[in-house]
């Protein structure tokens, strides 16, 4: 969710900004959805190369590695976000970024199965844990609507 909100909360910062300076590529919500996503995945990405130990909580215990496997999902987000803005790595970079969520979602249930802190300090209530396994359909759709169409 507060993922979510970050994704929201920059687009309309973005479309903002284009409004104010009646910049043509910000006043296209595709450009600013992925900006935001752009921008939203670098932030996770970095998070989790800096602080991998405070994420390997999340991965359930069957996965080899938990510090490599956050430290390496750190990198792809990092280089699948930065590939959203070039057109001729937009396409395999979207898919990847989809795959990748795909990847994670084992670790949402794991903490919302075991009911686990969410991560970053965010609210540890059963509502919040479980609410975040529903948005990862929508960032799915997020980042279709604004690399795929």
């Amino acid at each position: 969710m507060a993922f979510f909100l970050g994704l929201l909360s920059i687009g309309a910062l973005l479309y903002g900004i284009g409004w104010l300076t009646q910049t043509p590529y910000l006043l296209d919500t595709h450009h600013d959805t992925l900006l935001a996503t752009t921008i939203m995945f670098m932030m996770i990405g970095l998070t989790h190369l800096r602080k991998p130990d405070q994420l390997t909580y999340m991965v359930p215990t069957f996965m080899p590695n938990a510090r490599l496997l956050v430290l390496v999902s750190g990198v792809a987000e990092i280089g699948l976000s930065l590939s959203l803005l070039f057109a001729e790595t937009r396409f395999w970079s979207a898919w990847g970024l989809i795959i990748l969520l795909i990847a994670i979602f084992p670790a949402n249930v794991n903490v919302a199965l075991n009911n686990l802190p969410a991560p970053g300090g965010l609210p540890a209530k059963p509502w919040y844990i479980w609410s975040r396994l529903l948005f990862q359909p929508i960032y799915i759709v997020w980042i279709w609507y604004a690399a795929l169409t």
